[in-house]
């Protein structure tokens, strides 16, 4: 059991079922998510990853069981307060998703536009955005025009524009070299480390996920050192679910999915 489970979640799916045409694809998975932690989402193609991120966003409502973000049964909500509720929540979609027709400025300002939120105060917070993933010099490129790691900090830099408590990332290191994902995870770090963010992370590379663990970002120095150093704490709470055909095949921390001798459990490691 996690450390965190007697704690308030921030996220919680219960018992939750939701299927397509070719049948159901969750059967019932229960979970849950505390405050400024990180859940990876870890497991094959199809085993139900993005479907979860989704769910907690409310772009999809399960057949059956609830899921609950920030204390709402978002499962139940409108369609209009649903609008509402997305404002709490950023989206880094797999391969960004970005508006090809879009400026960077333009992809970055769309949900405050959407929200008629005042020019003025949208220059502004574009602006902070960009310099968070440091961008600022592409605001007029279209994404075109971007490498594959850029669009991806650009995709960040527009979750995160509303300020969102929770972010939610579907594999956002996928397809990328080796150093271009290190500078994800750093934004992801620091972007933890910095805001306090809950997020829910689903990936292939565990490797990835396993800097969550093993790293923090330091707003001091502005670099990512060791978690525990000079008796420090290891900082924010990160854990592991690996799905299996729509269910919840394993979930723990880092030394219990490493201590593992599960061969489904290991290919992930490897």
């Amino acid at each position: 059991m996690s450390p965190n489970a007697t704690l308030e979640p921030v996220i919680a799916f219960e018992g939750v079922r939701i299927g397509f045409d070719e049948g159901e694809v969750l059967h019932g998975v229960s979970l849950r998510v505390t405050s400024r932690e990180t859940k990876i989402l870890v497991g094959e193609t199809g085993s139900g990853k993005t479907l979860l991120l989704k769910l907690a966003a409310g772009l999809l409502r399960p057949d059956a069981g609830r899921v609950m973000v920030l204390g709402q049964e978002i499962s139940a909500l409108r369609e209009k307060d649903l609008l509402d509720f997305r404002r709490q929540v950023g989206f880094v979609f797999q391969e960004g998703a970005l508006f090809d027709s879009m400026s960077v400025e333009e992809n970055v300002a769309y949900r405050l536009r959407e929200e008629g939120v005042d020019e003025a105060e949208i220059e502004h917070r574009v602006l902070e955005a960009l310099r968070f993933v440091e961008l600022e010099e592409a605001i007029d490129k279209l994404p075109g025009e971007l490498s594959g790691g850029m669009r991806r900090r650009v995709s960040i830099a527009r979750a995160l524009i509303s300020g969102p408590p929770i972010v939610l990332y579907d594999s956002p290191t996928a397809g990328l070299d080796p150093v271009t994902a290190q500078t994800i995870i750093t934004l992801i770090l620091r972007l933890r480390d910095t805001q306090g963010v809950t997020a829910l992370l689903a990936t292939h590379r565990v490797q990835d996920a396993f800097a969550m663990v093993h790293y923090r970002f330091d707003a001091e120095s502005g670099r990512v050192v060791p978690a525990a150093q000079n008796g420090a704490s290891a900082g924010p709470a990160t854990s592991f679910v690996v799905l299996r055909e729509g269910a919840v095949y394993f979930e723990g921390d880092y030394r219990a999915i490493s201590d593992s001798a599960d061969s489904y459990v290991q290919k992930f490691l490897l």
